[in-house]
């Protein structure tokens, strides 16, 4: 018998594949699991009624003046409802072996069009990797209105922060401007280690789950004027700590944190590492409290230019 505990998820493992085969799970979920753990991803129903994601639709439509819409399960439960598919949370509580929690939604009513990436550029945690996404179709796709593109195996890749492109991503703590630099690395990387692409195609109410560092994006809208509806939910597991790497430089001790929300529950999850706290009182860096002081005297200061 082990006396230790991996601090991994499940499929990434080094016993995974031993553990699996002796687990009770049924072969369907064997083989679900086998699928993410080699692919990054894996597509799955939700269970949830049509009417659901029609109704989502009808109620989001007066609020985008964006392709997307962040964090629309304060508009409608709804999308709360997208968000905790008990199905979802059940599979992903399989493969990771940890509890999931909702910490963000993203509605879109056309594609994104958004270059190749990873979350975990985003969104990531200490120990590494648990983190996820989860697209739903709210109508079906084709190849015209700009479907999911993925890369099968792609999140077996290294995960890149800005540093290993010599960028440091604690200087630009206000805007994004590093991170086209980080697109290009990323099609290069793609191309450079061979990556093969797949274009998502699914019926309304099919989920896509993705592990954080599977490379994906959205394909070129081809019919103008087409709609893409559909909903992207980022989940966090228990336990960890939580940062952005885009603008984080943990070397130096300029680590961004986050303090996420469960959307869920509305409790803000504390970061800890190995189950004890490892901030103070407000939950965050000294990084992080100075970029968001910085931030907020930035936004008081257009206030007062603009009067």
């Amino acid at each position: 018998m082990k006396d230790y505990h991996m601090n991994t998820p499940w499929v990434d493992s080094p016993f995974f594949q031993q553990e699996l085969e002796e687990s009770p799970l049924d072969e369907a979920t064997k083989e679900m699991a086998r699928q993410y753990a080699e692919r990054g991803y894996l597509i799955m129903e939700t269970g949830l009624p049509e009417s659901t994601f029609d109704r989502i639709v009808e109620l989001l439509a007066p609020h985008y003046n964006d392709p997307r819409l962040q964090d629309a399960w304060k508009i409608t439960p709804l999308v709360k409802e997208v968000a905790g598919c008990e199905r979802i949370m059940d599979m992903l509580r399989i493969l990771y072996r940890r509890e999931p929690f909702p910490f963000q939604t993203l509605n879109f009513h056309v594609g994104s069009q958004q270059k190749t990436h990873s979350d975990s550029i985003h969104f990531y945690s200490v120990p590494q990797r648990f983190m996820c996404g989860v697209w739903v179709a709210l109508e079906d796709t084709d190849e015209s209105n700009g479907p999911l593109h993925y890369y099968p195996g792609s999140h077996k890749l290294p995960f890149y922060d800005m540093a290993d492109i010599s960028l440091q991503g604690s200087k630009d703590v206000t805007q994004y401007n590093q991170y086209l630099t980080y697109e290009n690395f990323v099609q290069d990387l793609m191309e450079a280690t061979g990556q093969k692409k797949e274009v998502f195609h699914v019926r309304k109410g099919q989920a896509l789950i993705w592990s954080a560092n599977l490379f994906h994006g959205g394909e070129p809208i081809l019919r103008p004027g087409s709609t893409r509806h559909s909903q992207v939910t980022h989940y966090f597991f228990k336990d960890c700590m939580y940062y952005s790497p885009i603008w984080s430089d943990i070397p130096i001790e300029k680590m961004y944190m986050r303090r996420p929300t469960n959307i869920l529950t509305g409790e803000l999850i504390e970061n800890t590492y190995l189950n004890q706290p490892v901030m103070g009182r407000t939950g965050y860096s000294p990084f992080t409290e100075y970029k968001n002081n910085l931030e907020k005297t930035l936004r008081s200061l257009k206030r007062s230019l603009s009067k």
